[in-house]
Parts: structure tokens; sequence; C-alpha cells
């Protein structure tokens, strides 16, 4: 693994290094002393950034006694190169969640379009509840853990960082889990939009072919790496954080920016459908 500068899969390698060191209770210093390496060298890997043979990779995980599923894992995510890192999730709770959340917890701010649901970090636990049911890659045992590990992805919402949101109004329209929890999750929309690290924007139907055509994404900003792209199908997740990607997706952003109602003229439109529901 060649030293170079963090990637999502470089950094997801140093979370899950990252886990095991604290798991031994020694410090980083400890245990670079311990492997005879400089702290540096330590620092570097578990920032994402390379500079250590896998040989040296499985030297650490031994001393930590990392379990051999999560060091085989690890060796994996080593492995990985390029901008662009593929998962395809077993059935259950997701593989990609554990990345998705990292990456969400790092991110300062998050931009989210979606066409066809109310966006994942909006959505109220009936409202995933009822998308999980009729997912085709989660058995019945596994729903609950499934959506509770969803739901508990909203606990970033929080004023330290900002999130934009363009929906597109098709979405508000689409009754998810039954009427009463449709007029939840509108109320639930109106109550987050007001918060000033919130800001929800809706695509109208009468604007007709928009640049968001291509697909639901999130782009995720961060104080000390390059922006990241996240596009999630049914068997798969894609994270792409190449410069090339990254403008392509700025660009359509700027697009729907340009089509959306501003945060007033969103709130009149949720709030006219719930009205017309009560």
């Amino acid at each position: 693994m060649p030293k170079r500068s963090s990637s999502v899969v470089g950094r997801e390698f140093g979370n899950g290094v990252r886990a095991a060191i604290e798991s031994t209770g020694l410090t980083q210093r400890q245990l670079a002393e311990a492997l005879g390496w400089q702290e540096a060298k330590l620092s570097d890997m578990l920032a994402g950034k390379g500079g250590v043979s896998e040989s040296e990779v499985r030297e650490l995980l031994a001393y930590c006694r990392t379990p051999l599923e999560e060091r085989e894992r690890l060796i994996e995510l080593f492995r990985e190169q390029g901008n662009v890192f593929l998962q395809v999730p077993d059935e259950g709770v997701p593989d990609q969640v554990r990345t998705l959340i990292n990456q969400e917890k790092e991110a300062i701010e998050i931009i989210d379009w979606s066409m066809i649901l109310v966006p994942g970090l909006l959505q109220i636990y009936e409202y995933i509840e009822a998308v999980t049911a009729k997912a085709q890659t989660v058995s019945e045992e596994n729903i609950p853990r499934t959506v509770a590990a969803r739901a508990a992805r909203a606990e970033i919402l929080e004023y330290t960082r900002t999130f934009t949101f363009f929906v597109h109004e098709q979405a508000l329209w689409l009754q998810v889990g039954g009427e009463e929890v449709w007029r939840e999750q509108l109320a639930h929309l109106l109550r987050l939009s007001v918060r000033k690290y919130i800001s929800i924007r809706i695509v109208p139907r009468s604007v007709g072919m928009h640049a968001g055509t291509c697909g639901d994404f999130r782009l995720m900003k961060f104080p000390k790496y390059p922006p990241v792209v996240y596009i999630e199908s049914v068997r798969c997740c894609l994270f792409f954080d190449d410069k090339e990607t990254v403008d392509t997706y700025e660009n359509i952003l700027t697009d729907l920016a340009a089509v959306a109602l501003d945060q007033e003229q969103s709130r009149e439109v949720i709030n006219s459908i719930l009205e017309g529901l009560q």
C-alpha cells in the first residue's frame, strides 16, 4: 500500500486499526515502541495514508489480538486501491452502514439529493420501517436491527455541521407506511426545516427535466480530506473521492440549486400537502 493522501477506503482501514489498538489499552506511542516503529509511521497508517506493508499490518493486528474475521476485513481494505470504493453488502444490516456512518460523522457539510423518497437522514422511524419492509435484500427477521441502524444515523443532525437536502416534490407525494405515517413524516420535515443548520429545498414537478434525473446521491465535505460522493443501489454502494467525479456531481448540485425552491417556498409546499391530508 503506497503512501498517499487519505481516501475513503484508507480512512475506513485506519478507523478499523484504531479500534483494534484501543482494544489493547495501549497508546499509539506504546504500540509503536512495542513494534519497533516510529510513531509517525503509525499515525500515517491510521490517517489512511499508507506507508506500511501488508506483513506489517498483519504483525500489528496479531499483536492487538484482533479477531480473525475483523483482521481479514482490514486486510481486504488495505489491499484496495484507487479512488472508487465498491461495497456489496451481505443480507441484514448492510456492511456499508459502518463506512457511511464513519464518513457522515467526519463530514462538516452534507448535501443530499433524493428523487423518490424522503432523504434517509430525514426519515422518521416508521417511514424507515416501511421502506425496509419492502426491500428485497433484508429478511423479515433482520428488519428490526436494519431499521434501528438506519434510524441511528440521524444523530448526526446537529449544529456543528451543515446540511442541505434537495428533494423532488414527487417524494413528498409518495405515501409510505400509510396516511398517518405520511402525515407525521411531512410534519417532521417542517420541524427540521426551521433549524438554522438544515436547509430543505424542494425541486417542483413543474420544472420537468433536470440534471438530477441521473439519480440520488450524497456529497460529503470534510475539514481535512477531499469531498466524497456516495451512491447507493439495491445490491451495492459506491464511494468516489476523485476530483473529476466530485466536480461532476457538484455541477449537478449547482443546477439543482438553480431550479429548486428556496427554503420558505419549500416549507409552503410541504405544508400545503400536509394540510390536504387533514
